[in-house]
């Protein structure tokens, strides 16, 4: 099995982020800025492809992305995040140890205070699960993206109108697809310290986006998974605004995309 580093980076220069991450694997870069270009270049003993394009959106670099990929394993990042020594045998040997799992999701240390999960054990991910995991954990059979043209949402994410989420719904459409996804307790690398690009802290455009969130992603089921995830989490989100008032946003947000659709 073959495997690329699938990254999403804004305004870099190729050779600079490979150092930071510690690339050791081939891979393919698609950096947002002002401007297109692509450059092909070695890397220590890999090829990395590079991608320059002025749209903004995460969800964009990681469609170009995967449409772009052409190993047997598509390990997706983002520009912030330090991958551990060998981390390119350690995933395709875990593939190779379950061949009948599409995707799998591992373990990457995130910022203090960004923390949504951990995996301590090898076990399945459900629909009613998959809404804690960040995309720089997948780790995905390319040819099954392709084969049942998956995407990533436009209308989520970094860049986008509504902040976050876009790593939820492509999980859920992978599920949703018959794709078997199963998580592992593998830790390939950790997020380096520095500016969210898109979190502001727990205001009120968070509870909102994420009731609009939770509307594509439960469907009728989300003002109970609303209120379960406010529970669940309240001791840290619900400092400076109430959970009662978090739950009402949300609803709000929910409220808006069962309208829209009407």
């Amino acid at each position: 099995m073959t495997l690329q580093l699938l990254v999403a980076a804004v305004g870099r220069e190729p050779r600079q982020l490979a150092e930071e991450m510690q690339i050791d694997s081939d891979a393919v870069i698609v950096s947002q800025g002002d401007h297109y270009g692509y450059e092909e270049l070695e890397w220590r003993g890999h090829t990395i492809r590079f991608f320059a394009m002025a749209e903004r959106g995460v969800g964009l670099s990681r469609n170009y992305s995967l449409q772009r990929a052409g190993a047997d394993i598509g390990l997706l990042a983002d520009e912030d995040i330090i991958y551990e020594p060998g981390y390119e045998r350690v995933v395709l040997d875990a593939f190779g140890e379950h061949p009948e799992v599409d995707m799998l999701l591992f373990n990457v240390q995130a910022m203090p205070g960004r923390e949504t999960y951990h995996n301590d054990s090898f076990g399945r991910v459900r629909w009613y699960n998959c809404g804690r995991y960040p995309t720089y954990s997948f780790a995905v059979r390319v040819r099954r993206i392709h084969e049942e043209n998956l995407n990533f949402s436009l209308l989520f994410g970094g860049g986008a109108r509504y902040s976050n989420g876009e790593d939820s719904l492509f999980l859920r459409d992978c599920l949703k697809a018959g794709l078997r996804v199963y998580k592992v307790p593998v830790t390939i690398g950790h997020e380096r310290v520095r500016q969210s690009t898109w979190f502001q802290g727990y205001n009120e455009k968070f509870f909102y986006d994420r009731g609009v969130l939770y509307r594509y992603l439960y469907g009728c089921m989300a003002k109970a998974m609303a209120l379960r995830f406010l529970l669940a989490h309240k001791g840290i989100m619900c400092q400076e605004i109430p959970w009662k008032r978090a739950y009402g946003i949300m609803k709000q947000g929910i409220n808006y995309v069962v309208n829209e659709r009407k």
